[in-house]
């Protein structure tokens, strides 16, 4: 089977709690349009389209999901859209989707895994690495993570060290790093590391294999897809495995995983505000307001995140918002779930 032939994998479960109190159990972030006017899921779909028809594209989800990502992608296959039986980490969920693909298309099959909540900046550039990747894994039957060329130093991602290289493009991998402090981060990208971007690419009979070899906690999965312990694919299986190489992507990349990121990935006005909704400033930067109902006006402010929905406003700074959890486990039941 040629690299043309590959198959999409993409990972839809979870909830975004960083995203309260838009995002909830019922509507998580992967299915909110924050980036776009389109929910998330449908933007990664769409990109991926012209990678791999909807017959060879599977969804990994909740189960309480399964039929709202059903209703947004009607055109993928109910088949395709996969119920997690419980959330057990990138590990278990890839295994599984390898095992599906292989008994469906052979242990030939290219499989290309993505996540559901990204943003990115060249739809052409992001697709041109993904198919290099899976030329390259159908050409060396290795594992493929296409690490993305830092755009800052930031350590809330994990990082790879290339190695030499095999052929144009095709580099050996180092080692892994995992997200390290700001200072380490720096360097790192001065060394020329790449982000770890979860992208991965990989003939999935070559996966299983090492799964097999390397992943004892994973083999007893395969079969039966029942839950087992939470372990991420990074640590079950790259990081213990020597058949990993990788390529390198500058396609406008980054993980939509805070309020305080949509600074980065959404229109920003001249003050660099980042806002939706019926919104006025003045002498105010750098801040990040999502208004679904009202009128808000910032004035003389900074770095703050302001989102009003159903009665219910939240204001936090950028800094700060990357710890909601914490907001939400402290709040009331009543609040806590007022979304």
């Amino acid at each position: 089977m040629s690299a043309s032939d590959s198959w999409v994998v993409v990972l839809a479960g979870g909830v975004g709690s960083r995203f309260w109190p838009l995002s909830t159990p019922e509507s998580p972030k992967q299915l909110l349009p924050l980036v776009s006017d389109r929910p998330l899921l449908v933007d990664t779909a769409d990109r991926l389209r012209p990678i791999a028809p909807p017959s060879r594209t599977l969804i990994l989800t909740n189960a309480s999901l399964v039929k709202p990502i059903a209703a947004l992608l009607p055109e993928v296959p109910r088949q395709n859209i996969v119920a997690e039986p419980k959330p057990s980490g990138t590990g278990a969920a890839l295994a599984w989707a390898a095992q599906l693909i292989a008994d469906r298309a052979g242990d030939a099959a290219v499989m290309i895994s993505v996540h559901a909540d990204w943003a990115v900046g060249d739809d052409e550039g992001f697709r041109a690495a993904l198919r290099m990747a899976a030329s390259a894994a159908a050409t060396h039957r290795s594992l493929f993570p296409v690490g993305v060329v830092p755009s800052r130093p930031d350590p809330g991602f994990g990082y790879i060290q290339p190695n030499g290289e095999l052929e144009p493009g095709v580099r050996r991998v180092a080692r892994f790093v995992e997200k390290p402090d700001r200072v380490r981060a720096e360097a790192m990208c001065a060394e020329g590391f790449l982000w770890n971007s979860g992208i991965f690419v990989w003939r999935v009979g070559d996966f299983l294999a090492e799964v097999q070899s390397h992943a004892p906690e994973l083999a007893p999965a395969l079969r039966s897809h029942r839950a087992v312990r939470p372990i991420s694919v990074d640590v079950a299986v790259l990081e213990r495995s020597s058949r990993v190489l990788v390529i390198a992507g500058d396609f406008g990349w980054d993980d939509v995983g805070t309020w305080g990121a949509l600074r980065r990935v959404r229109h920003r006005d001249g003050g660099g505000n980042a806002t939706s909704g019926t919104v006025h400033t003045l002498a105010a930067t750098d801040n990040v307001v999502h208004a679904e109902e009202g009128t808000v006006v910032l004035y003389g402010v900074s770095n703050l995140v302001v989102v009003v929905r159903d009665g219910l406003v939240l204001v936090t700074t950028v800094e700060r918002s990357s710890d909601l959890k914490s907001l939400v486990d402290a709040l009331p039941p009543g609040v806590r779930g007022q979304s």
